[in-house]
């Protein structure tokens, strides 16, 4: 039943295949425009399990206190002490650029020049208070002196204030959703305004600015992210090169790779179609579905070209190799997809992008690789070549001597060096650390810019 429903599927697409591959043409420029409005996503929200308990009590009490999607800049006097003109006016300064800039809730952003940043003392009538910085603050010895005897009257050291008076705090609240749009806040937008509007405008010789928060630390992944398409290039020459040494031809190169890309194009254009964008956590997906269509390509054009070999024409040769590889390449690929599909159980937004963008991509390699890739080899003509008698000899007696390992001799060997392995493996199992081993942003490295201004404020 299944080989007559495979082979009535092949006898329909190799006899309409033109018209299917110019609809495969005409839904690539689709989803490929679609590719290009795909916006990189980085929301607070999609890393926690919002569903938990905890969770739902943070959501309820977050517009009174405040959320946790926080950002933290430190203004840094290198000259050792902050009680200076200079110093607070670039404080001053970027107190009041951080409070404009769109996203912030401004109500929660704290420094030494917010109201609601105050002292208590005991006097002799009672209690008497005030701002740290006073209303008829003056930015000169005079003034510098009364805000440092507030500050130590205000117990704020080592919170807004370094404990070394070195550098001193600005912290405020991202909002979840733009108050003027409705649309969610930009984080990498965001970001980039962090860096433009505070460092590029106040950081010199004498002060340096150090910012942290999720949304920074976002914003350095995202921008690290663009030097990926690099190294997909660098991917995909390094896969060229390796398909070309085993298939010998340009052509058969080509093909496969091409059918891969289309693949990526797809999954990209497909995630902006059902509305999501590309988390810079998950920016290797595309490698991993360009990877899959690869193996299943150079599988078919195998099988292509061994029919080519024995005799049958390029058509022929790609029907009959699509009737072979349809249903335990589908099935391969569809199991794939639905192991990713079990990550929705993570109740982890972030997690759950992931596995649609995954399960999306390999789906889609069934299309363009088990169905595009043999419709296109069967207009070309391969070459009935048989290789070198001497060069096959030579990697025929290569897997011969590999093939001895299924032979009873040898495989209890195998079986003993599996077992002692599987013993070592089970013991380092049990010195498997979970979570970060170091400090600092662990998609960065140690010694970027996010991290050493951790590493600073912290």
């Amino acid at each position: 039943m299944l080989e007559k429903l495979v082979n009535g599927f092949e006898s329909h697409l190799f006899r309409n295949r033109k018209w299917v591959i110019i609809s495969f043409i005409f839904i690539t420029f689709f989803l490929g425009y679609q590719a290009s409005q795909l916006k990189m996503d980085a929301a607070f929200s999609k890393n926690i399990p919002l569903n938990h308990s905890y969770m739902q009590t943070y959501t309820k009490h977050q517009k009174d206190f405040g959320g946790a999607n926080s950002i933290m800049v430190a203004v840094e006097d290198t000259s050792g002490n902050i009680f200076n003109p200079v110093f607070f006016d670039a404080l001053k300064n970027v107190h009041d650029q951080l409070f404009f800039i769109p996203g912030v809730e401004r109500s929660q952003v704290k420094s030494l020049f917010s109201p609601s940043t105050r002292f208590t003392e005991v006097v002799e009538d009672g209690f008497a208070g005030g701002p740290v910085i006073p209303a008829d603050f003056r930015n000169d010895d005079y003034g510098l002196k009364i805000v440092r005897d507030n500050i130590e009257k205000a117990g704020i050291v080592g919170r807004l204030i370094g404990n070394d008076y070195t550098s001193a705090m600005v912290s405020a609240q991202l909002m979840e959703f733009d108050p003027q749009t409705g649309e969610p806040i930009d984080t990498i937008a965001f970001a980039n305004q962090l860096e433009q509007e505070l460092r590029g405008k106040f950081e010199n010789d004498q002060i340096k600015i150090h910012i942290i928060g999720f949304a920074k630390m976002a914003g350095d992944v995202a921008e690290g992210a663009k030097g990926v398409l690099l190294f997909f290039l660098i991917a995909i020459a390094i896969t060229a090169v390796m398909v070309y040494l085993f298939s010998k031809s340009i052509m058969l190169t080509v093909l496969p790779l091409m059918c891969s890309l289309i693949a990526v194009f797809w999954q990209l254009g497909l995630l902006t179609v059902v509305g999501f964008g590309l988390d810079p956590m998950s920016i290797l997906v595309p490698f991993l579905v360009f990877a899959i269509g690869v193996s299943h390509g150079v599988q078919m054009i195998n099988a292509v070209r061994r029919r080519v070999l024995d005799g049958q024409t390029t058509k022929a040769a790609a029907a009959s190799a699509f009737r072979s590889l349809l249903v335990p390449g589908g099935v391969a690929l569809l199991s794939d997809t639905v192991g990713f599909l079990t990550l929705l159980a993570i109740d982890i937004g972030i997690i759950r992008e992931l596995a649609i963008s995954a399960s999306l991509g390999v789906a889609v390699i069934i299309l363009t690789n088990l169905i595009l890739l043999p419709l296109v080899i069967s207009y070309f003509e391969l070459p009935n070549k048989q290789d070198n008698p001497e060069k096959r000899q030579k990697i025929e007696n290569i897997w011969r001597g590999l093939s001895k390992f299924a032979t009873p001799k040898y495989a209890v060997v195998v079986l003993i060096s599996t077992v002692i392995l599987y013993a070592v493996g089970f013991q380092q199992a049990s010195k498997m650390k979970i979570g970060d081993l170091q400090g600092g942003a662990p998609a960065l490295h140690q010694d970027s810019r996010y991290n050493l201004d951790t590493f600073f404020i912290t």
